[in-house]
Formats: structure tokens, sequence, C-alpha cells
């Protein structure tokens, strides 16, 4: 998936998972914002049944960006992974593991999008339900998304970025206070779970606040990579540690 460090100077490795943290931002964030929010009207299943009608490729193309926004967070966190098991070998699997059941959530809580335009589009299937009928169905498959996104696959969006702050901050090549930050982002993420399950109506989003910690990483990662020396002294740490 991605190239091994040892075919990689360190910090182009590093940076290499920067380009891939900031491909994972512009695919969701393109999707979420740029379609779903656009497109999708909160308790107007009318307005929202013809928007998606009338931007049918956009929404579909929302759901390409989704699936290669996907693709690329599991080629991010094997990157992270190669990055920081010279930290805690056990710790990095366990990121690994999270994110890959964050992503596999993810992809197939798809199917609740791509099922709201088959049942708009006229199909011979569809044509058992009134107009009306479409547009409430529709509706209900966009919630069912709604709460598969923003609840289900969130408990993990928000998990695994705490194993990935416990070994920041104890790696020594990258600035602890990106670790603490990151930490901060994956409470976030969970207090925002625990809102969308127990109080729908609250509207309250914890993470716009809290995300910093993610945008620090990508950044550094980007402009710095990691810092050579102190990985290579961690990586030989690693190599004598007893097993």
């Amino acid at each position: 998936m991605t190239p091994p460090l040892t075919n990689l100077p360190i910090t182009a490795a590093a940076r290499l998972a920067g380009v891939w943290y900031l491909i994972l931002a512009i695919c969701g964030g393109f999707a979420e914002f740029g379609v779903r929010q656009r497109l999708i009207v909160p308790g107007d299943a009318t307005a929202t049944a013809q928007n998606l009608l009338a931007h049918a490729n956009l929404f579909r193309f929302g759901i390409v960006a989704e699936l290669l926004g996907q693709v690329v967070f599991v080629l991010l966190v094997f990157a992270l992974y190669e990055l920081l098991k010279v930290v805690h070998r056990r710790r990095a699997v366990l990121m690994v593991a999270l994110v890959l059941l964050a992503v596999g959530i993810t992809v197939l809580n798809l199917v609740n999008q791509a099922a709201a335009l088959m049942v708009l589009d006229g199909g011979l299937w569809a044509a058992a339900f009134e107009p009306a009928q479409r547009e409430v169905l529709a509706s209900f498959f966009l919630g069912l998304h709604g709460f598969g996104y923003g609840v289900v696959a969130q408990v993990f969006f928000g998990l695994w970025l705490l194993p990935l702050a416990a070994l920041i901050v104890r790696s020594g090549f990258i600035p602890k206070v990106i670790g603490w930050f990151l930490a901060l982002a994956g409470a976030g993420y969970l207090v925002d779970v625990v809102l969308a399950a127990m109080l729908p109506d609250v509207g309250f989003v914890l993470s716009e606040y809290t995300f910093v910690g993610e945008l620090l990483l990508m950044g550094w990662l980007l402009a710095k990579g990691v810092d050579a020396d102190a990985w290579r002294a961690r990586r030989a740490q690693a190599l004598t540690a007893p097993a």
C-alpha cells in the first residue's frame, strides 16, 4: 500500500503521510460540505428530493469522493503505523484496527446514500411508490446514512485519535503538543457521538472546535516530516528492547 520506510528517507515517508492526510481532508470535506450539506435540507423531504434529482451527478460524485477518501484513510493509517510502531507496536496496531473499523462502516454506510437516489430516480421497482412516498423513503435512507456516519462510524473516528495521540506524545520525533491536541480532537468526536445519539435536536457540534490537532499533525508532516535523528534513535531502542 504505502512504500516501506526502508525504501524512503524517513522525512519523505512522513511527508507522504501528510499528503495522504491532505487528500483525505479534501475528499471528506467535499463529500460532507460540498455535497451532503448543500443538497440535504433537514426536515424537508420534498426540497431534498428536488435537490438530489437536480444535482444527481454531484450527489454521485460525492459518494465517489467519500469512497476515495476512505481508501486514502487506509493508506494514511498504514503510513502512520510505519512511522510510529517504533514507539509502541501494540498501540500502533490498535490505531490501525480502529481505522479499519471506521472505514468499513463508512463505506458500507454509503449504500444508504445510493439507495436514496435509487428511490427517487424512477426505476421500475420504485414505480410501486407514489412520488411523496419516494421522497419520504429517500429521506429515511439519508437519515440512516447520517446516523451511521455521525454516530456509529464517528465512534471510531474519535477512538483512533487516542492511541495516535499517545504515540506522538511519547515519540520524541513529533512535537508533544500535537499529540495533546489530537487527544482533544478525539474526545470532541466522542462527545459529538453522545450528543447525536442522546440529544439529536441540540445541533451543537463540539468537534468543529476541537479538530485543530488533526490540522496540526497534517501541517507538521507536510512541512517538517519528523525529526529523523530522533526517529532513528527510537527505532534502535525498539530493536534492542526485550520482546
